[in-house]
């Protein structure tokens, strides 16, 4: 069974619900039985794929008591190395599957893998700052575990996820989140199911002509990058409807069990510079690495004196940040390219912001933010077909 996609899902889903929305509504913790849900959820999801599901149970069996182990030790002292080490064995399971898949191997392979360990090196992160002291075993499998957004994001935290199945709802307070979660629900479904799939069919044609493309006359040249430009677009509407109608589903599925899992899009294609468009595109991923690789990266450069420019240092964190975020993706010179690609753009935008005498006196104006929305819409996209590997027909 896939998430968000097959009839028999959406079918479990609105049974399961039910009782959800009973428990809510009497002013009951939904938490215990949104586990279970969860496990019956992730059984049918990994049914059809044992070795998928034994990878899984090995992966959850690791990291769980990773986190305990860490917890504990932490608990004593605070040592630098013994964290670094944890932290790599919480990375190894996805390390070793980003590599395998490089040679069409599924080594320690199963959907939601990326994003679950997300969640448990923030975990490990946060135990090291100790903004986490303590946490029962039922939270941590339970926020790993939590089904709506297991295979597509968006990312949680565990302090805030773990607030919300703490916190007693009120009758009114639960039909807020219901009142939210179900159009949430039926948005995701337009998205995913209908307008991701008109850009689809518009892109899918276009790459079929580029493939197609054999002469080297300058007419062909100019017909295929004409065909590369307008299909850059179509996947770009296409990625962005099929992946935040996924997001829209798991969130509006989250608030039904009393979870108000957070926003992942917010209009990405009306930003007028790639700071902008990276605080509404995936925002949970882009403020996770904002977070636990930019910020990071900027304070050991900073304490190291690496660059005596705060903007070159800046600048530095943004290309490292994208490039792990590329690399997350998946180990291929289009996604490592595309994460390096977005490092750059960022940089020259926070150079440009900050010394361009000409955007600090004209970045208020109307004629000025069309344009540069413009651009940065092209460059986006652009962006995109360097991700898609659209232009690798070129080379």
């Amino acid at each position: 069974m896939s998430f968000y996609s097959d009839f028999a899902f959406f079918l479990l889903l609105v049974v399961s619900i039910i009782p959800a929305a009973v428990l809510g509504l009497r002013g009951k913790r939904i938490a215990r039985y949104g586990l279970i849900v969860s496990c019956i959820f992730l059984l049918l999801l990994f049914y059809r794929t044992p070795i998928e599901f034994g990878y899984f149970v090995l992966f959850l069996l690791l990291e769980v008591s990773l986190i305990f182990f860490f917890l504990k030790q932490r608990t004593v002292r605070k040592n630098t190395y013994v964290f670094w080490a944890f932290l790599f064995i919480a990375l190894v399971p996805l390390i070793s599957y980003k590599v395998f898949a490089v040679f069409d191997q599924n080594f320690f392979g199963f959907l939601g893998i990326s994003y679950i360990t997300f969640k448990v090196v923030q975990i490990v992160i946060e135990i090291q700052d100790g903004l986490i002291k303590e946490m029962t075993l039922f939270d941590c499998i339970y926020f790993l575990v939590f089904f709506p957004p297991f295979t597509s994001g968006p990312i949680d935290r565990s302090r805030r996820f773990i607030a919300d199945t703490k916190k007693d709802l009120s009758k009114d307070e639960y039909v807020g989140l219901l009142s939210k979660g179900l159009p949430y629900l039926l948005l995701g479904a337009v998205y995913k199911i209908v307008l991701s799939g008109i850009f689809y069919t518009y892109f899918t044609p276009l790459m079929d002509v580029m493939h197609g493309f054999s002469g080297l006359t300058f007419p062909g040249i100019l017909g295929a990058l004409w065909s590369s430009y307008i299909s850059a677009f179509a996947y770009g509407f296409y990625l962005f409807f099929d992946f935040a109608g996924y997001s829209l589903m798991a969130i509006g599925a989250s608030y039904c069990f009393g979870i108000e899992t957070p926003r992942n899009f917010n209009a990405p294609f009306i930003s007028t510079d790639i700071k902008e468009f990276w605080n509404r595109w995936h925002m949970t991923l882009s403020y996770w690495l904002r977070d636990f690789v930019f910020t990071r990266v900027v304070m050991i450069a900073t304490k190291k004196k690496w660059f005596k420019s705060r903007l070159t240092t800046a600048c530095c964190g943004y290309i490292i940040n994208m490039t792990v975020m590329g690399f997350w993706h998946g180990i291929t010179f289009d996604f490592i390219l595309y994460g390096i690609y977005h490092g750059i753009l960022l940089s020259a935008t926070d150079i440009y912001q900050k010394k361009s005498k000409f955007y600090k006196k004209h970045k208020n104006e109307k004629v000025y933010l069309i344009c540069s929305w413009f651009i940065t819409l092209n460059l986006v996209m652009l962006g995109f077909a360097l991700f898609s590997g659209q232009l690798r027909l070129f080379v």
